[in-house]
């Protein structure tokens, strides 16, 4: 059985990577992108990637932040429902369509929808922060971090 790299391991031992990480999903405390729906963006690409310990925590900032329960619950099924907004929805179309690149081909649709959505400056921030969320991922499901369940 493999044993898992700790999250304070790589903190200690690789300071760089996690202040690098940290800083390519930082955006402006101005900016237009709610901090909810930064959560709903890091929550879903965690999901799609497997990550347990990101969509843990990702869940309790989302709801710290006032995102509801019953929203987080039906996250996967966002096109479907009504509950999601056309901000919302551009968002998380972007989020699936870069953190499903390498079995999807990049829609021009989802492209416009959410650059139109947010404009050229905030969609980069965006997709900042569904860059660094795929690549905390990589590293989390890699070095096996559990997250600390009740």
């Amino acid at each position: 059985m493999q044993s898992n790299i700790t999250p304070n391991s790589l903190y200690k031992n690789y300071p760089h990577l996690v202040a690098h990480l940290t800083a390519l999903g930082e955006v402006p405390e101005s900016t237009a992108l709610p901090k909810k729906l930064q959560d709903l963006v890091k929550l879903r690409v965690s999901q799609l990637n497997g990550c347990g310990y990101c969509q843990h925590m990702h869940s309790e900032e989302a709801r710290k932040d006032g995102e509801t329960q019953e929203r987080l619950d039906v996250l996967p099924a966002w096109r479907e429902l009504s509950c999601f907004s056309s901000d919302e929805r551009a968002a998380l179309a972007w989020a699936e369509a870069l953190t499903l690149l390498a079995s999807l081909r990049i829609d021009n649709a989802d492209f416009l929808a959410a650059k139109n959505a947010f404009g050229e400056k905030v969609f980069m921030e965006l997709t900042s922060i569904i860059l660094q969320i795929n690549s905390w991922n990589r590293i989390s499901v890699g070095f096996l971090f559990q997250p600390e369940l009740k």
